[in-house]
């Protein structure tokens, strides 16, 4: 049963992957295709305006990568109640979330009879490594996408590790991410 839910994660994040790196190369042949049309016009001008574009695109790009990288690390690493309940606190700088995602996102991490979860089952995660990507820029928002790997355990449990896909949206304007889902394509 493990196996066919790690194989079916597996198989969306490659589909995942193949249409982020399509959307990708689409924009960049887009601004490929816009330098040869421009070169005819007036070639020093119009050239330096779009290096100017994708100098900014590309650092946005990166931008938006390295703030969902950074959610990842902050979110997946706790070991005790005290080290869950400080995760928000780590990213509230790079995010602008809705007050329901920011709920849903960040839960107090106790059970229903009001003790911890995190400590009572000792559950621990650590973020081990992850790679970015993003798609084209859409009304300011570049969407971008992680892969994230993070190792888990509880008590009596052996560490594994799990994959996780963040899905987040970034405004170029605040450098923010203002949306963040787990393990969802849309």
């Amino acid at each position: 049963m493990k196996n066919k839910v790690l194989l079916s994660i597996m198989g969306l994040l490659l589909v995942s992957l193949g249409i982020t790196m399509s959307i990708t190369n689409h924009k960049r042949s887009q601004i490929a295709e816009v330098r040869k049309e421009v070169s005819q016009v007036a070639k020093t001008q119009v050239t330096t305006q779009i290096d100017n574009l994708q100098t900014t695109y590309n650092a946005n790009d990166d931008k938006a990568k390295s703030r969902l990288l950074e959610f990842a690390k902050a979110y997946y690493t706790f070991s005790s109640q005290s080290d869950y309940d400080k995760r928000f606190n780590k990213v509230s700088d790079i995010l602008s979330l809705s007050n329901d995602q920011q709920d849903s996102l960040f839960d107090n991490g106790l059970d229903a009879t009001g003790g911890s979860r995190i400590d009572n089952l000792g559950l621990t995660s650590q973020y081990q490594t992850a790679t970015g990507y993003t798609s084209d820029l859409d009304n300011q928002t570049i969407e971008c996408l992680a892969t994230v790997v993070v190792k888990t355990s509880g008590t009596a449990q052996k560490a594994i590790n799990q994959t996780v896909l963040l899905h987040g949206w970034f405004d170029i304007k605040t450098q923010k991410l203002t949306s963040v889902k787990i393990n969802q394509i849309q």
